[in-house]
């Protein structure tokens, strides 16, 4: 899949592409990820991509002019290249928050999308309501640009691709996935057995693998009770709690949860 990057920092990704066990997935092409610099489409010995804002107030805007031309040069190039068409992605504090069940859904998408990180006070809204198909948002805060916003979407996409990841199933037991009922995952542990007066929880010493889960599984239930009773609750609803999960929640201590329709 390919994914189109505007953006006016494009020497940010640089070090992202080419570090971690990601870069498996750029290196290979699985993922495959183009820069484009909106200043490269703009007139003028300034290369000029923003300007006040018509009403006055604080900061800059990104012109729609040069935004829409390296779009539309982009766009070319995917035809150009056989791309198929893909969506126009706007990261933006209005946007759906990204969770598990989208980074799946671009995962599994062929399309790739168009990804566009902003700058200053924002885009002209003509050019978000003439070519942007959706906007994300990483959570209820601001960020200098949406660079760090692409990442983090390209990522947790690359991450997901066969071959990527040392163990083809380590993801599956991450925090939020269906293969956990959309539980966080349980605290691990590795050597040594003992790290300053600490000690492993025996039952991992057990070999006993039926009570090792079961420890997990108890240990998924009281961290994501007591951090995010929200994705209990939405276990529950989906059948995916057992009778012996719900007796376990109800045996731990009141403040595991605060939640009354929890239990």
């Amino acid at each position: 899949m390919r994914f189109d990057v505007i953006t006016l920092f494009p020497e940010l990704f640089a070090p992202f592409l080419t570090s971690g066990v990601t870069r498996r997935a750029y290196e290979s092409g699985v993922v495959e990820v183009r820069l484009w610099n909106p200043r490269d489409f703009a007139e003028g010995s300034y290369r000029r991509v923003d300007d006040r804002p018509f009403g006055g107030g604080p900061g800059m805007v990104m012109l729609a002019e040069p935004l829409t031309l390296c779009l539309e040069q982009l766009r070319a190039d995917r035809a150009t290249c056989g791309a198929p068409e893909a969506p126009t992605v706007l990261f933006s504090p209005v946007g759906a928050v990204l969770n598990h069940a989208s980074v799946e859904a671009w995962s599994a998408s062929s399309k790739g999308a168009v990804l566009i990180c902003g700058r200053y006070e924002g885009l002209d809204q003509r050019f978000i309501d003439t070519h942007v198909d959706c906007q994300v948002s990483l959570g209820d805060f601001v960020l200098s640009g949406g660079e760090i916003a692409a990442m983090a979407l390209l990522d947790a996409v690359a991450r997901l691709q066969p071959g990527v990841l040392n163990d083809e199933g380590s993801h599956q037991l991450d925090s939020f996935n269906p293969a956990l009922d959309g539980l966080l995952d349980c605290p691990h542990y590795t050597r040594p057995e003992s790290w300053r007066g600490l000690s492993v929880p025996p039952v991992l010493m057990s070999g006993n693998h039926a009570h090792i889960e079961r420890w997990r599984r108890e240990q998924r239930l009281a961290l994501t009770q007591r951090q995010r009773p929200e994705l209990v609750r939405a276990a529950r609803r989906a059948g995916n709690l057992t009778a012996e999960d719900e007796s376990f929640l109800v045996s731990l201590p009141k403040n595991s949860g605060s939640d009354t329709e929890l239990l």
